[in-house]
C-alpha cells in the first residue's frame, strides 16, 4: 500500500488539469447551467426578470467561481479555495430556487429532482476538490 504525500496530490491535480475546463465539476456545472438557462426562458413573463434571472445567475456563478478561482490558484491555493466555497454556496442556493420552481409549477417533479441531484453532486465534487487542495497546502 502506497502512502500519498501532500505534494503528490497537488502535483497530480496540476498535471491532470491544465485549465478549469478540464475539471469534470466545471463541465457538469456548465451543462446544467445551460439546461437551466434554456428552461428559465419559458417561465411566465412575470418571473423572467425575477426567479428566472436568479436561477440563471446562481447556476452561472458556479462556473464563474470555478474559473476565477482556478485562474488565481497560481498565486494562492487559499484564493482558489475561497472561490470553491462560493461555488458550493451557489450550488446549494440553486436547490432553494428549484424548490420555488417546482412549487410554482415552472418545472415538473422529474426535472426538479434531476437538477437537485445534479447540484448536490456538483457541491460534493467541489467539496472534494476543496479538501484535496486543503490537504496539499
Amino acid at each position: 500500500m502506497s502512502v500519498i504525500r501532500e505534494n503528490d496530490v497537488k502535483t497530480s491535480l496540476q498535471s491532470a488539469v491544465s485549465t478549469f475546463e478540464d475539471l469534470e465539476v466545471f463541465q457538469r456545472a456548465y451543462r446544467i447551467s445551460l439546461e437551466v438557462h434554456r428552461a428559465s426562458l419559458k417561465f411566465p413573463e412575470v418571473e423572467r426578470h425575477v426567479l428566472a434571472d436568479q436561477i440563471r445567475r446562481a447556476s452561472k456563478s458556479i462556473c464563474g467561481n470555478i474559473a476565477e478561482g482556478f485562474g488565481k490558484q497560481r498565486r494562492s491555493n487559499a484564493e482558489f479555495k475561497r472561490y470553491l466555497l462560493m461555488a458550493i454556496g451557489s450550488a446549494d442556493e440553486m436547490r432553494v430556487w428549484l424548490r420555488y420552481c417546482l412549487d410554482l409549477k415552472y418545472v415538473d417533479q422529474e426535472t426538479c429532482v434531476r437538477w437537485r441531484d445534479e447540484y448536490r453532486q456538483i457541491a460534493r465534487m467541489l467539496q472534494g476538490l476543496y479538501s484535496a487542495l486543503s490537504a496539499s497546502s
